[in-house]
């Protein structure tokens, strides 16, 4: 949320909402105005607050704590209930419905208050209201907005422009006598608030820069302060401004408003901070120079100067006979739909109907062993928000939280209440939150004066928590029930992705990018390769990618996290500390108090600051287990001061299950790929040798997927005296049952041929030895050929085509014929005749020599076929063997659509022109 505070004035008057601009026309369509306004409209506008609101659920509490602290800045108390009510309704219409930005604008006129409420989604529809059109009921989901500006607004509309909605609506002050300016009920004196001696009221004036210009005698009283020891001093320098989360008002602020009210502390001369409550006035002199007064007095005497409420307050139970639900006169009505806003109201009006300096509540985890603070107010809250604390033992334990508990004195029994450590406050009441004798949370108030609280006020609270315990839990169940439906969507969607990949490195990409910033703010993978190994960050990201290369730096420094395979997410604090001590000598290093040289620090200070600040806050680990091994570790971690919430630890418990089994399944699949890819390797010739006079071209595509040698294979070797053989052949079948053949038909070849037996006795001792395989013999077609290239230029094959496709052969004219004739293939007969065939390429001519998966190649019911692979052939003249292999393997790629079935092996031969060599 972003806001604005603008120092009163005369800018100019809101947009009226009965006119138009001369090019619009009022028509049956119209619905530029709901509500016409005919009224003199010439208040003049004396302060303005604004405030922008993102588009989730939380803003519309922070918009309710925005226009409340306004207009009590203001001293509008009479008309706070109904401005808050008809703002939350606006707000939520505009952030949850329309799910947009809401811009809510306060203006402070001399009638009263005029209320904007902005959103981005122009075409939203609403009811239109008539004069005798009724409104409906107000428990249907929209226009119950509108209801209630018609039934508490003085005024009320609604405006459209190309790019907003806007719904105003004014309020009116009551009706006072001259001089009043506000009164509370006649009290008993009994019931009037003590004062301890006589009453002082500090009267400060600070000047349009906020410096102090008159200092009265209570003033010095009060703190300390000769007036000449402040004059000419900033008002900041003495204040202590409280922090209120999501909102930027300070003091430089609140003093250039008309009128403003609240509490803060002033710094007195010994160090101290007394709490004080004050009023402020904006004045200007005859000369017009603005400046304002101060009246400040002791924050327990603050009924001196408090605007009382509109109404009298009234016993818990009701008095007068009327009947009154007790839920509505402590929470107010309507009551907050979501669950942050009702615990955020039930903590204000706790602290306000206790007259506290802060109040908070926490909830239970579902087997009542701790506490997760869910809600506070006059505490660091960011720095509180969901961390939890044990119910009955343990260190830092809640004490007493099943049963009302007063604390006169923390200092007295520290740690107490865990939650207040560090925070100043002294006194505190706690109360449980049951439902139906279950422990479902605690409610606590807390002031900084001791001794505040007694038995009474324990009582008071306790009666207020029992009329708001079921309310709570039924949101906290309709809240856990959403979540627990987004959770399981969550997992759904990620085990798919998981399951959608065998690579590593990928999968660790998945489970970093599942988990930031959907559950952590920041996210670290450790693997370990084996239960030998130390555990090696693997992977590393946070939601703002400059701060990666940070954290991964600071994280190699220290020591993993043990790999404990107990399920459940554990505390990780040494990240948190180590970045901690690295910033702080750091910023010494900065300041000239680590004894080196300053100069190179300013610019690494930043970077460590940031870093230590992004992991600063709580960081748990949870072991990857797979297969009864823990694999890894899986580490999240949030910002400073930020905890995570046990439903999200949860998520990330089942989360890292299913990621850790994905991850394992990528380590044994790429294992098996690489000693798969390994032996298929070994199958494969080695590079091919040079040929004086011939030029070779091999192209080889192993179908299915991950495979790099099938059932088809191929050799070039030489053999002796400028010989070379040469090979080329398919295996029944594809896949490394093939391939084992391949190995042994490749590997024989060789070394038969080198021993100098002729090409048909080569392939007669390559099928005995296939059909010693027995049962894992399977079939194979050969072609198989010796080349010596002859000193005219050409080339003299003999070749021994073994049931293989025959060898084509093209003339440099371009007629394409068999090399060869067929012969029986081997491992199917043991008594082969078999016989080579001499065949003398010319230059310029080419041996084409291919398996079946290339003349095989299938669309539907067409095949490429030997005469199709010949038409191809016979448009290769004049290329050389590369680009004649390239050529037939184009062809046989466009011949059909789908991938290849079938192995395919393409070798190619080229006797060149004399004039090429």
């Amino acid at each position: 949320m972003t806001t604005g505070l603008i120092p009163g004035g005369q800018p100019p008057e809101p947009r009226p909402t009965s006119t138009r601009p001369p090019h619009q026309r009022s028509g049956p369509g119209d619905r530029t105005a709901q509500h016409v306004d005919d009224r003199p409209r010439s208040s003049v506008i004396t302060a303005r607050a604004a405030a922008s609101f993102e588009p989730v659920g939380r803003s519309v509490a922070t918009a309710r704590s925005f226009v409340r602290d306004t207009l009590q800045g203001w001293g509008f108390a009479d008309i706070v209930d109904d401005a808050v009510v008809l703002t939350s309704e606006l707000v939520t219409n505009a952030v949850v419905h329309a799910g947009t930005h809401a811009d809510v604008l306060c203006l402070r006129t001399e009638d009263g208050v005029r209320i904007e409420v902005s959103d981005r989604y122009p075409e939203r529809e609403i009811p239109l209201q008539g004069a005798a059109v009724t409104m409906g009921s107000p428990d249907r989901e929209g226009g119950r907005g509108l209801q209630l500006c018609a039934a508490l607004a003085g005024r009320w509309g609604v405006e459209y422009t190309p790019t907003h909605k806007n719904v105003w609506f004014q309020l009116d002050l009551p009706e006072r006598p001259v001089g009043t300016r506000a009164a509370g009920p006649a009290l008993p004196a009994e019931l009037l608030p003590l004062a301890d001696g006589r009453v002082r009221v500090a009267v400060v004036q600070i000047d349009r820069t906020g410096t102090i210009t008159a200092w009265n005698e209570d003033a010095e009283d009060l703190f300390g302060y000769a007036a000449d020891q402040v004059t000419g001093k900033p008002l900041t320098d003495l204040a202590a401004w409280p922090h209120t989360p999501g909102t930027g008002t300070g003091i430089a602020e609140a003093l250039r408003l008309s009128r403003w009210e609240g509490s803060y502390g002033i710094r007195d001369a010994n160090g101290r901070v007394t709490p004080v409550y004050a009023s402020h006035l904006r004045v200007r002199d005859a000369g017009g120079e603005p400046s304002t007064v101060c009246l400040l007095v002791r924050d327990h005497e603050r009924a001196v100067l408090q605007t009382p409420l509109r109404a009298p307050a009234t016993d818990m139970g009701g008095g007068d006979g009327q009947s009154s639900d007790p839920f509505e006169m402590f929470i107010g009505s309507p009551a907050p739909d979501d669950l942050d806003g009702l615990l955020q109201r039930t903590v204000e009006r706790a602290r306000d109907m206790l007259d506290g300096d802060s109040a908070f509540l926490l909830l239970a985890t579902d087997d009542e062993t701790e506490l997760e603070v869910r809600a506070s107010t006059g505490l660091p809250s960011a720095r509180q928000r969901f961390a939890r604390v044990p119910v009955e033992a343990g260190p830092g334990r809640y004490g007493s939280a099943r049963m009302p508990a007063v604390h006169e004195d923390l200092t007295a029994v520290p740690g107490a209440v865990p939650l207040l450590n560090g925070t100043g406050m002294r006194s505190v009441v706690t109360v449980p939150l049951k439902v139906e004798g279950r422990l479902t949370g605690s409610l606590g108030v807390a002031a900084e004066a001791p001794g505040r609280y007694s038995n009474e006020e324990a009582l008071r609270l306790q009666f207020a928590a029992d009329r708001i315990a079921l309310a709570v839990e039924s949101a906290r169940l309709g809240e856990l029930e959403r979540l627990r439906r987004g959770s399981l969507s969550f997992l759904v969607e990620a085990s798919d992705l998981l399951a959608g990949t065998l690579d590593r490195d990928q999968t660790l990409a998945l489970m970093a990018q599942m988990t930031v910033p959907t559950l952590a703010t920041w996210c670290a993978v450790y693997t370990i390769a084996d239960q030998a190994s130390e555990p090696y960050l693997s992977y590393v990201l946070h939601e703002d990618e400059e701060l990666i290369d940070g954290i991964k730096s600071l994280l190699s420094k220290i020591s993993p996290p043990d790999p404990v395979p107990t399920p459940g997410a554990r505390v990780w604090n040494a990240p948190g500390e180590t970045a901690h001590q690295a910033a702080l000598r750091s910023s010494m290093r900065s300041l000239g108090l680590g004894g080196g040289p300053t100069h190179q620090v300013a610019s690494a200070m930043g970077p460590t600051l940031a870093v230590a600040s992004a992991v600063g806050g709580e960081t748990v680990v949870l072991p990857l287990v797979a297969r009864n091994r823990v694999i890894g570790m899986l580490t999240l971690g949030k910002p400073t001061d930020e905890h995570f919430r046990q439903e999200i630890l949860e998520l990330a418990e089942d989360l890292s299950r299913r990621a850790a089994l994905a991850l394992d399944n990528a380590r044994l699949y790429s294992e098996r790929t690489a000693i798969s890819q390994s032996l298929q390797r070994s199958l494969l010739p080695p590079e091919l040798p040079d040929i004086d006079g011939v030029e070779v071209e091999v192209i080889y595509r192993a179908a299915g997927e991950g495979n790099e040698v099938g059932g088809d294979f191929y050799d070039l070797f030489p053999i002796s005296d400028g010989a070379y053989g040469f090979a080329i052949g398919d295996v029944c079948g594809t896949g490394p049952n093939a391939a084992a053949v391949t190995g042994l038909a490749r590997h024989a070849l060789r070394l038969l041929a080198r021993e100098g037996l002729s090409g048909p006795a080569v392939l007669e001792r390559l099928n005995s030895a296939i059909l010693d395989e027995g049962a894992r013999s399977r079939f194979l077609t050969l072609l198989y050929g010796e080349m010596r290239p002859q000193e005219d230029g050409s080339a003299e094959l003999k070749v021994v085509c073994a049931g293989h496709p025959l060898p084509l052969r093209l003339r440099q004219d371009g007629t394409v014929e068999p090399a060869a004739e067929p012969q029986p293939l081997l491992g199917v007969m043991e008594d082969l005749e078999l016989y080579e065939q001499t065949v003398t390429l010319d230059p310029g001519d080419v041996l084409l020599c291919v398996t079946d998966g290339v003349t095989e190649r299938r669309e539907g019911s067409r095949m490429l076929g030997d005469d199709g692979l010949a038409d191809v052939l016979t448009t290769c003249t004049g290329l050389t063997a590369g680009a004649v292999a390239a050529r037939i393997m184009r062809a046989v790629e466009r011949f059909a659509s789908d991938a290849p079935s079938d192995d395919m092996a393409i070798l190619a031969m080229r006797v060149p022109e004399p004039h090429q060599d």
